[in-house]
């Protein structure tokens, strides 16, 4: 009942958006054709208009009046799609989301990470540091293929004792023939709610806060 609502709603404000603009543009137009008639009206006998010029000014019309419509409708499909993307990333609250970012939370000896390869790795190496910057353990998670590589961590570090819960941040490092970069960094993190404003939908995804709907890379 609620997304029928809204979708109502949204089809309404579109067809508002277009009628008002339709209703500019003819305005326009009418004002064109009157100041073209006057013009025509009151030109010199022995010196009339020409022909070339009169069409000139038509084409002229015709062009704007074209793009005026164009960017009406781009408008209108642009807060259409706004709405849908915000009744569409509702559906995402409660589920936990894989999204750019380089924390972890660790908890009950459990915390997860992901690392994005652009292209395949021969080497990749995630370092985990805690609070204070210090690296408490280091995971060698061997010959990757790109896209997402996911990974956990068991809380131990690496002189054998276990890491208090809490937040960690985490770097990754791909290597290549030899060749090391930087890899991207991905976190899960629970989505707690959706909001949309005038820069788009954004979602709230525990400790990382309010990130872009474009960021997220896994809904599970």
């Amino acid at each position: 009942m609620v997304n029928s609502v809204n979708s109502s709603t949204t089809g309404a404000a579109a067809t508002s958006s277009l009628t008002a603009a339709s209703t500019d543009i003819g305005a326009t137009q009418d004002r064109f054709l009157k100041l073209l008639v006057t013009q025509m009206q009151n030109q010199d006998p022995l010196n009339p208009m020409d022909n070339a010029q009169v069409t000139s000014q038509m084409a002229q019309l015709s062009t704007v009046t074209g793009i005026d419509k164009l960017n009406s409708t781009v408008q209108a499909l642009s807060s259409s799609m706004l709405a849908s993307q915000s009744l569409q990333a509702v559906s995402m609250i409660g589920h936990v989301a894989l999204t750019d970012g380089d924390s972890m939370d660790l908890a009950n000896g459990k915390a997860y990470g992901g690392v994005e390869l652009t292209q395949p790795a021969d080497k990749v190496t995630v370092q985990i540091s805690d609070a204070y910057g210090a690296v408490v353990r280091t995971l060698q998670l061997g010959a990757q293929e790109s896209g997402v590589v996911d990974f956990s961590w068991d809380g131990m570090t690496d002189t054998g004792s276990t890491a208090t819960d809490g937040k960690y941040t985490f770097t990754a490092v791909a290597e290549l023939g030899g060749k090391k970069s930087d890899a991207a960094t991905l976190s899960y993190g629970l989505v707690n709610s959706v909001a949309q404003s005038s820069s788009g939908v954004t979602v709230n995804i525990g400790n990382q806060g309010e990130v872009g709907l474009n960021t997220i890379r896994k809904i599970l």
